[in-house]
């Protein structure tokens, strides 16, 4: 065809011209996969930044982010001018004249083979930055030949230029480009980079902080600030000469600003904002799945996360942990001294830094490379270095060698936290641990322990749903429960806190209130610990259960999410909630993306619902209840307000439980050492009511005392079915001295309990006290004391009476002895 064209220069011309074309076309298709990817026009059109989501709390509180890339975008109006000024001087300086390739300076590289600078414009830099036109991902078969990979490259960049600049303003693309390009210490963006560097808005950057990250542009390790300050200096005042040669800086100003030196103030995107966190690494996993079925990713796609948690409940439960923690790891090491406390079930003294030195990877490693020599084993793990640990007075610098480290921390104690609205099913407040920056390990949702005691209120649901009401009475006494394993009868024989037995006849409510074990494994007998399983998959645990005779005292392993969310059924009339974590998600522009709603599932009628919340009462109410510790906090109890709650303790005091419901929320707390031959000696030290309580009452006293809170005092709500069974029956109130404590899921009584005069016996619980009688009720104040003594001073008295009272009965035991 081109044979046609007479004039042979012309026809030359057009061949060429024909060529270029095909060769351009081939390019932007990848033809034959040569040529590799290159931005198609959608992609021009909606460029993606790799922007990291931000996580914000329900009332709109930043307190995580997520990102490959930490970078987050600005517009052109929150720019410093100066930023500008010093980006085109030093980078482009025909930036606003060129449109995309400036043909000067292409003619002048190739001229001087590169010596005179590169040739590459603002906008080729941001199709390099913005669609990675360098990486392997991007290249085609040709990528094996180094000249032509060359060519290619610089082609797309060229052409991917043109795109952009026939799309865009100047001012987007210098937004764009400054969004997108390194700072250096994974900071991206130049609102990152004002942040980190100078911890100042984009738009307040002085003039030399401006040239200064501008500088870092031509090589972010070489002239980083913070670790070659000298080159970062000299690579400054380079930018300020440009300023100055292109005339948007003054002669005066250059030598003034030159001669200053670089002001750094480290900074961060928002309080909170950079670490990692219990509650960030929950989102992310809770999202793993809503993330693959709508093809977002989590650490590119700028998306933003509203948590349902509440910023100032979980601030409270924070500070509620803190404290009760500090005290609880200064009372362990009191407990131990310099002895070890690594025992198991047997009382046997447990190897414990041993046995987890040989479960660590480096271990068999080192056994294959030193078969016949022990001792360079046992030397890798004695070497001393230098490493930061965990202590409640701050992040500490020492010398420890591996085991030193094991030691050190199979003593620390933990806790996991989750608070949650039953109706709602928001999840307000969510505490894995300590500290996450040293135990990564989520202790709600993670951590599977031992309930304890807390797990008795199912088989008392179990036996509701047969048919028995609050008022059903059992008697205390020995029980020998047969069974089948492996073909063979066994029995089992529970015990008492105490080991003994007071053959007093007491009712569901009150059994439940004051933990008792015989009677608990009597209604277990009775129901079926098969239905006791089956009923607590219905409310909410989601772990599997072994179905033995010792189900309902708590000897199976689950996690603080379970139990809230099981506890919850309750308070929300029998339907069960699946706890939410996330709200809603929107883009960047606060467009909604999805919204959550929980899934929910009636599974208990509203009257056996109803019964079982005036059960958990009875922790309050009933004699020698287990929830009477939260009376050393009177405000809980201000204008007629209620609590139910139970506590838990596993054998050898291994893990410690409270949980505590209110009429609007319900809590869920653990208490124990990671490893678990670490526990306390006795109930007085390590019961689920004086570990894992505190902490609930801490926590609720803070949210009842701020009004801003939202949450309010008040009785759980009334019953809004009839209700059928008998539920109102008055236990006789036992005046005695209690020292009991807690083994297997029993927790003792032995706290301050404001006393009844003497001449009161009986004690009548009405279902739904009134507020006129709640005012005088007597339990409510303390009697008045001449000289009032602090709380330790009367716990101290308290054990001296006990210890006088034993070596009484000691002495009189051995002098009535023949």
């Amino acid at each position: 065809m081109f044979k046609e064209i007479k004039n042979k220069y012309l026809r030359y011309s057009t061949i060429f011209l024909f060529f270029i074309i095909i060769f351009f076309s081939a390019l932007q298709l990848n033809f034959l996969w040569l040529f590799g990817y290159s931005p198609s026009v959608r992609d021009i059109k909606a460029p993606t930044l790799r922007v990291g989501s931000e996580l914000y709390t329900a009332d709109g509180k930043l307190i995580g982010r997520y990102f490959k890339e930490n970078r987050t975008p600005v517009n052109y109006n929150e720019i410093a001018p100066s930023v500008v000024q010093a980006l085109v001087a030093t980078e482009d300086v025909r930036f606003y004249k060129h449109w995309g390739i400036d043909v000067q300076a292409v003619a002048r590289a190739v001229v001087g083979l590169g010596k005179d600078g590169g040739a590459s414009t603002i906008t080729q830099q941001l199709a390099k930055n913005l669609y990675r036109t360098r990486y392997n991902k991007s290249q085609g078969l040709l990528i094996k030949i180094p000249l032509v990979r060359t060519l290619i490259v610089k082609l797309k960049e060229w052409m991917t230029a043109v795109k952009l600049e026939s799309n865009y303003s100047k001012n987007d693309i210098i937004t764009m480009y400054l969004n997108t390009v390194s700072f250096g210490n994974n900071t991206y963006g130049i609102k990152t980079a004002s942040r980190i560097y100078f911890d100042k808005e984009t738009k307040d950057l002085a003039t030399t902080d401006a040239a200064m990250l501008v500088g870092m542009l031509k090589g972010t390790t070489l002239y980083n600030p913070t670790k070659n300050p000298a080159k970062a200096l000299e690579r400054r005042n380079v930018v300020l000469a440009q300023m100055n040669k292109y005339k948007y800086l003054s002669k005066d100003s250059l030598t003034e600003l030159s001669k200053e030196p670089i002001k750094l103030k480290e900074g961060k995107m928002q309080d909170g904002s950079d670490g990692d966190s219990y509650l960030r690494a929950a989102v992310a996993k809770y999202l793993e799945k809503w993330c693959t079925d709508n093809g977002y990713d989590l650490y590119e796609d700028g998306l933003k996360i509203y948590t349902t948690i509440d910023s100032k409940l979980q601030k409270y439960a924070e500070e509620a942990v803190a404290d009760q923690m500090r005290i609880l790891q200064r009372r362990f090491y009191n407990v131990w001294g310099n002895e070890d406390p690594w025992y198991d079930s047997e009382k046997q003294k447990v190897n414990y830094p041993d046995r987890a030195m040989k479960n660590l990877p480096i271990y068999a490693l080192l056994q294959k490379k030193f078969p016949n020599n022990p001792d360079s084993v046992t030397a890798y793990f004695n070497k001393k270095k230098r490493m930061q640990i965990f202590t409640y007075k701050g992040d500490r610098d020492t010398s420890f060698s591996t085991l030193d480290s094991i030691r050190y921390y199979g003593k620390i104690m933990n806790t996991g936290m989750m608070t949650m609205e039953p109706a709602s099913g928001k999840i307000k407040v969510w505490v894995g641990g300590i500290d996450h920056k040293f135990f990564k390990y989520d202790h709600v949702n993670q951590s599977k322990r031992q309930a304890g005691s807390t797990f008795k209120p199912f088989a008392y649901l179990t036996a509701l749903e047969q048919g028995m009401s609050p008022c059903d009475k059992f008697t205390d006494k020995p029980v020998r429960i047969p069974y089948t394993e492996k073909g063979q009868t066994k029995y089992w024989e529970p015990k008492n806190a105490d080991y003994s037995v007071t053959y007093r006849e007491m009712s569901l409510r009150w059994a439940m209130a004051k933990s008792v074990n015989t009677i608990t494994a009597q209604v277990t007998e009775k129901v079926g610990w098969d239905n006791v399983v089956k009923y607590a998959h219905e409310c909410g645990i989601d772990s599997h259960l072994e179905s033995v005779p010792s189900v309902s005292l708590g000897s199976n392993d689950v996690t603080v999410y379970e139990m809230v969310k099981a506890y919850a059924t309750f308070m929300n009339k029998g339907i069960k909630t699946d706890p939410i974590l996330v709200e809603k998600i929107t883009d960047q522009d606060n467009n909604i993306i999805d919204e959550f709603k929980p899934k929910t599932k009636r599974v208990l009628t509203e009257e056996i619902a109803w019964l079982m919340t005036y059960m958990f009462r009875g922790g309050m109410e009933e004699p020698e209840g287990t929830s009477q510790a939260l009376w050393e906090w009177p405000d809980l109890f201000r204008k007629n307000n209620q609590i139910g709650g139970k506590t838990g303790t596993s054998s050898d005091y291994v893990d410690a439980w409270y949980m505590g419901l209110t009429k609007d929320l319900v809590t869920g707390v653990w208490v124990g050492c990671d490893e678990r031959t670490a526990h306390f000696k006795n109930g007085e030290q390590g019961e689920g009511s004086r570990t894992a309580l505190p902490i609930f009452a801490k926590f609720m006293e803070k949210v009842y005392l701020d009004p801003s809170s939202g949450y309010t005092y008040g009785p759980f709500p009334k019953a809004t079915v009839d209700i059928t069974r008998t539920y109102n029956c008055p236990s006789p109130r036992i005046i005695r001295d209690t020292t009991s404590t807690d083994s297997l899921a029993v927790d003792s009584t032995d706290f301050t309990v404001p006393e009844t005069p003497e001449t009161v016996v009986p004690v009548t619980i009405e279902p739904e006290v009134k507020k006129e009688e709640k005012k005088v009720e007597p339990v409510q104040t303390p009697p008045a004391a001449t000289a009032p003594l602090t709380r330790k001073e009367e716990r101290e008295l308290r054990r001296k009476q006990r210890q006088e009272e034993k070596e009484k009965k000691k002495n009189e035991n051995g002098n009535n002895q023949p």
